[in-house]
């Protein structure tokens, strides 16, 4: 029966995934409508405290679970050593605020991480000011098993190359800073009218990037423009039956429509789509899928404000001035048939492959997942993705991807968060999604890959995937000139954390980003780093905690920039 029950999870891939232009099988997932006797998005019956608990938490009972919530307020003591180019001893001091929950009930299940910081300047080229990051998501159940609702966002600082590439853990001196914010929320239906299942979701989503301080340019190297702020809806519907019931084959009916608004230049990207899908199962746990269907997407912009000269205006924040007389161009529009065909392989309720080349976007699609628990102590999760979107699609899209239940590492020197979390049903990354803050709307193909394994009383934890952005942009704009330029990005996320005994803990990361710029290898950059730090109860609220760490970044024409740094802190848990 276990695969007969994937069959009609499948037939929500001929949707699209929320917030994002492409079906994914880990849709597919959330939409069940065979699955409404139990489940609860893959969220653990066994949440345990936050990562960043470091000790006590207050837990708030519930009719299904646990909830915990740990609100707290942070001092600590911070020294930077420039190990290049210059030599600078840098110190700065930071007071923090923030709040770690979990959430496991029998209708609501979720995680939040939330932190703000404010850094004082004591001596060297240290920026002081104030920073929010965090990272939550949410879902709660309106009707059990029928109608729910969730929620999730994102809010974290990256530094941004002239490329427009991005890394996360800026250095310490860095002031090419900027800050992203990303938000959705929508409601999802699963139901069933005889045999005929029903799913059905919308979501809104809204993300910002705000303008770095100053972005450093190789010589004759111009500034790509970056990515302001976006408003993306997605809805989608489908109607699924199981094979045998109706039809020895599975059936599916779907339509879905998906649309960005992205502020710099008008951009807009569209996508509309319906298709019909058929399950052939072939033994008990291997099946068969095709489906056909129809697609129209578009993307269009304005051109930028010119001067006298011709030459684009730039607004006060570095971005293009939008001239709003001039008509919508046209830099994208295919419409016509789309198809494809898989195998859907599920051996068993820990194992499950699905694999799909079809046609879409006018060319060849590649795309799938793979996901493996051998046991409760270990979870694989693999996706493979195509699509077309805007930053903040794509960045709305990865948010959903991540696990209820999971648990955040934090950079114990700038408290922002990693881009991958942990989580007992598996893990899952956002680095992808944050590459680059380009503003032109780009197609993405690439893979993205995370496992964590518990030891005893540690939990480690890895994420690593490839993303390739080629750009779209009208003829005769201010953005043609990246027109099928195409950057690629690597990325590894690392971490170890756990116990030592009772009133001890540590935690260790480790992270590798490379980006290949299309428009010049002068715009390539490779960021890289370690950090390890320990935790010591002096009571059951109060934590002092010491880290060391090091970053560096380098550039093709510009001097390498490492810095050593070191950390002593307390922590008060409320």
């Amino acid at each position: 029966m276990s695969i007969i029950r994937t069959f009609a999870r499948r037939g929500a891939l001929a949707g699209v995934s929320l917030l994002a232009f492409v079906a994914m099988p880990a849709l597919a997932q959330q939409m069940d409508y065979q699955d409404v006797d139990g489940g609860s998005d893959g969220a653990s019956q066994d949440a345990r405290a936050p990562a960043s608990t470091h000790g006590h938490g207050r837990r708030v009972g519930t009719s299904g679970g646990r909830t915990t919530i740990v609100p707290y307020l942070e001092v600590t003591q911070n020294v930077a050593a420039e190990l290049s180019p210059g030599h600078e001893v840098l110190t700065y001091s930071t007071v923090a605020a923030g709040i770690d929950a979990a959430i496991n009930g029998q209708y609501t299940q979720g995680s939040v991480s939330l932190r703000y910081e404010r850094r004082i300047r004591e001596s060297g080229n240290v920026l002081s000011g104030d920073t929010v990051s965090g990272i939550a998501r949410v879902k709660h159940d309106l009707v059990p098993h029928t109608l729910s609702i969730e929620a999730g966002g994102l809010a974290t600082r990256t530094r941004v190359e002239a490329s427009g590439a991005t890394s996360l853990n800026p250095l310490a001196t860095g002031d090419a800073v900027s800050q992203i914010y990303s938000v959705y929320a929508g409601p999802a239906l699963s139901t069933h009218v005889g045999d005929v299942g029903i799913n059905g979701s919308y979501m809104a989503g809204y993300t910002k990037v705000e303008a770095p301080h100053s972005v450093r340019l190789a010589p004759g190297q111009p500034a790509v423009d970056v990515f302001d702020h976006s408003i993306a809806h997605a809805a989608q519907l489908s109607a699924t039956t199981r094979p045998g019931t109706v039809l020895p084959v599975g059936l599916a009916a779907s339509v879905g429509y998906n649309r960005e608004d992205i502020s710099n230049l008008d951009q807009r990207a569209e996508d509309f789509h319906a298709s019909g899908e058929a399950t052939l199962p072939v033994t008990s746990d291997l099946a068969l899928v095709a489906g056909v269907g129809y697609e129209k997407v578009k993307v269009s912009s304005r051109d930028a404000l010119r001067d006298a000269t011709g030459a684009p205006v730039l607004g006060a924040d570095g971005r293009f001035v939008t001239d709003k007389s001039t008509p919508r161009r046209i830099a994208y529009d295919v419409k016509g048939l789309i198809w494809d065909a898989g195998v859907i392989w599920r051996p068993s309720r820990r194992t499950e492959l699905a694999a799909y080349v079809g046609r879409r976007y006018g060319s060849t699609s590649y795309y799938g997942s793979f996901s493996y628990a051998p046991n409760e102590r270990s979870a694989l999760n693999v996706s493979v993705y195509d699509s077309i979107s805007g930053f903040g699609s794509q960045v709305g899209r990865a948010l959903r991807d991540l696990p209820t239940d999971f648990q955040v590492s934090r950079n114990p020197f700038n408290g922002d968060i990693s881009g991958c979390v942990t989580g007992a049903s598996g893990g899952g990354c956002v680095n992808n999604a944050l590459a680059s803050v380009s503003s032109s709307v780009f197609r993405s193909r690439g893979v993205s890959a995370s496992y964590v394994h518990t030891i005893g009383r540690w939990q480690a934890g890895i994420g690593a995937g490839y993303d390739n952005r080629k750009y779209i942009a009208a003829p005769g704009t201010v953005l043609a000139v990246a027109n099928g330029v195409t950057d690629q990005t690597y990325y590894v996320d690392a971490s170890l954390g756990g116990s030592i005994d009772r009133s001890s803990r540590f935690a260790a990361a480790v992270y590798a980003n490379w980006y290949q710029s299309g428009l010049s290898s002068s715009g390539d950059a490779t960021a890289i780093g370690a950090n390890a730090s320990y935790f010591r109860n002096l009571t059951d609220r109060l934590v002092a905690s010491a880290g060391v760490g090091i970053d560096g970044i380098n550039r093709k024409l510009t001097p390498d920039e490492w810095i050593a740094e070191g950390q002593v802190g307390l922590r008060y848990n409320f």
